[in-house]
């Protein structure tokens, strides 16, 4: 039997989280797995890595072929170099706790509430109507050339 170490795919359309499985190459993508030895999230900011170290050198050592994905999530865990004796750094940095979304908009708003809301929308209003009077004037301008051009040939 040809063991494989694999990605399989969980979450819904264009949010995908993998799960670094071990299982038989014949199994389909997301069929059942021998053994679950880690995580991938790669929509995340930073993506989330992490590898039970200790049971993918188990099964690298035992024969285990990791595909092509699964070699460079291990190269960034450390995993490969363990195993290889591969001398170049692990590329894994620690993960930062996420700020809550309301913290951030309260400080947000705290910044901004000694300015008026109204600035925003008046600078925008003025850009249009001066680019709009250019506008205007243009085509008087474009008109008068036209006439005094067909005034000049007749």
């Amino acid at each position: 039997m040809a063991v494989k170490i694999r990605l399989k795919r969980l979450g819904k359309i264009r949010s995908p989280h993998y799960r670094i499985v071990v299982m038989d190459s014949r199994q389909k993508r997301d069929g059942r797995a021998i053994e679950e030895i880690g995580l991938y999230h790669p929509k995340n900011d930073p993506s989330v890595i992490q590898v039970d170290s200790e049971r993918a050198q188990y099964w690298l050592g035992v024969g285990a072929q990791p595909t092509e994905a699964v070699v460079a999530i291990f190269k960034r865990s450390g995993d490969w170099q363990k195993f290889s004796g591969d001398t170049s750094p692990s590329g894994i940095d620690p993960q930062a706790e996420k700020k809550d979304k309301t913290a951030l908009f309260n400080a947000a708003l705290a910044d901004t509430a000694d300015e008026p809301s109204v600035a925003a929308f008046s600078s925008r209003k003025k850009a249009d109507e001066t680019s709009s009077t250019e506008a205007s004037a243009g085509e008087t301008g474009a008109g008068e050339t036209s006439t005094d051009e067909s005034s000049t040939e007749a």
